[in-house]
């Protein structure tokens, strides 16, 4: 993802454009699955924790970022490349390999459907897997 790019995904969340946000977004498009804030920082040298942490909660306020908590407890962000602006069809599963630590996206397969009681209002889910990867079986 180039910085119009990213730039346009901000915009189009209603998020004004900085460098630092750019730097953000695009860490996080580049990534290979769901980034915790510690991984983030060791990717992203020139902006501090403080920065970085006000910069993802601002994502998350606007629906920019995802997140998730992995099988040891971490919370992890992602990027919401919904299509919709009413309906986020992006949700996705996620597996968490209990002996590499690692959270892996699997876009392939949707959040199963679950019948909630009458009154209650579904904001968004998470569904984390937990397991053993191929490469650490």
């Amino acid at each position: 993802m180039d910085a119009k790019q990213c730039s346009d995904l901000l915009q189009k969340h209603g998020i004004g454009t900085t460098a630092n946000r750019i730097v953000i977004v695009k860490a996080l498009a580049e990534s290979d699955g769901p980034q915790s804030m510690r991984e983030l920082e060791t990717r992203i040298l020139t902006i501090d924790k403080s920065v970085l942490s006000r910069t993802l909660a601002l994502f998350r306020k606007n629906h920019l970022v995802h997140t998730l908590e992995d099988g040891d407890g971490n919370m992890k962000f992602e990027l919401c490349l919904s299509h919709d602006d009413e309906i986020d069809d992006d949700e996705h599963v996620h597996f968490f390999c209990e002996k590499c630590h690692k959270t892996y996206c699997l876009h392939g397969t949707p959040l199963p459907a679950v019948n909630i009681p009458e009154g209650f209002t579904v904001n968004s889910a998470n569904y984390m897997l937990i397991g053993v990867c191929e490469k650490c079986k």
